[in-house]
């Protein structure tokens, strides 16, 4: 499917990735370790080089199932040739209720950076990662299906949150690349401002800069277009996008089922960013969209996504393997401009339902 020719450069890093990433978090819960195995060693027989981890996986989070998908990763590895591959993956931070992991991360500071990559390496069985992510920021953004920002969110009990510095996460950063633990450094579920103040005080300080950028990109959710986009063209930044099928959704089998299989149902409760009115008005538009043009909603979502110009690598994951299948035949459908221009049209009406 994909050769080294198609592989896409990181950035302004020698790292180059596969159009397609395969996302892991359902390893360890949803998927047990054969499965697993057959997913990675299918993907890697595809020409897939990139694989996406974290070390809170799977999802949803939990305490019994924590670090499952680094441990799975971790057996995988072990007869692979781990330099002709791309592993990443992220270190969970404060403001999500997981004392679990690390005794619920007060914060992105050095004791805690080191200690998330220690273990990391140590479940995973490698010497190093290839792209280390902060999971989501230290300070206060809306997260995970939150729509706005709230200033009041900077207090406890009226006294002002001490968020680490960026340049004091920035410096626990470059102390791992220097030791050989962290090849690139990167972001996940940020805003323009804070990307930009990364790579201020990187430019200023002479620190590593950030290469890449990991955020939820769908037809449902493309709000990453509104400021960000002009920053990953400015400044040279990769970008992979996740969740591209939001949660199942565009397959649109909740729309013909709304007792679906699926983790929406089997987690009731988790993934609240769609649980919003707006977002099966916009999917039941885009699965009629699709029927028009002979496509399953799953091949268009897929397709629009792996035709933006801004997108590195597509985080696509699944539960079985006809899913992953379907997933990945995808990219060999490319939508003409007829199609891209309806799409824009149901996006009009029913802009960024899944935030």
């Amino acid at each position: 499917m994909f050769n080294k020719k198609d592989y896409k450069k990181v950035g302004q890093t020698e790292l180059r990735v596969s159009p397609i990433t395969l996302g892991t978090m359902t390893f360890g819960d949803q998927n047990s370790q054969k499965e697993a195995f057959e997913q990675l060693d299918y993907a890697l027989a595809q020409g897939i080089n990139s694989f996406d981890v974290a070390e809170m996986y799977p999802v949803p989070p939990r305490p019994e199932t924590c670090n499952a998908t680094e441990i799975i990763i971790g057996n995988w590895l072990k007869d692979k040739k781990r330099e002709e591959l791309v592993i990443s993956t992220k270190i969970a931070g404060p403001r999500r209720s997981i004392d679990w992991i690390r005794g619920g991360p007060k914060s992105l500071d050095e004791k805690n950076i080191n200690e998330a990559v220690n273990n990391s390496l140590k479940r995973m069985k490698t010497d190093y990662v290839d792209l280390l992510y902060l999971h989501w920021p230290e300070r206060n953004v809306p997260m995970f299906g939150q729509y706005k920002f709230e200033p009041e969110e900077e207090f406890i009990n009226r006294k002002k949150i001490q968020w680490i510095s960026i340049e004091e996460q920035l410096k626990s950063l470059e102390r791992l690349i220097k030791e050989g633990k962290v090849r690139f450094i990167a972001l996940s579920n940020e805003y323009p401002w804070g990307v930009m103040e990364f790579l201020r005080i990187a430019k200023e300080k002479k620190l590593p800069i950030i290469c890449t950028i990991q955020n939820s990109f769908s037809l449902i959710n493309r709000i990453v277009e509104l400021g960000l986009t002009e920053i990953l063209f400015r400044e040279n930044l990769g970008f992979f996008s996740y969740s591209p099928l939001g949660f199942g959704h565009l397959t649109g089998k909740y729309i013909l089922d709304t007792n679906a299989k699926g983790r929406i149902n089997l987690f009731p409760g988790y993934a609240q960013r769609y649980n919003k009115p707006g977002v099966a008005i916009a999917v039941e538009d885009y699965l009629k969209l699709a029927q028009e043009f002979n496509l399953s909603l799953t091949q268009m979502a897929l397709s629009f996504v792996f035709s933006q110009w801004f997108v590195t690598s597509t985080i696509v994951g699944a539960t079985s393997m006809n899913q992953l299948k379907e997933n990945l035949s995808a990219y060999k459908i490319g939508l003409q401009d007829d199609i891209l221009e309806k799409i824009d049209s149901v996006h009009l009406k029913t802009m960024n339902p899944a935030p």
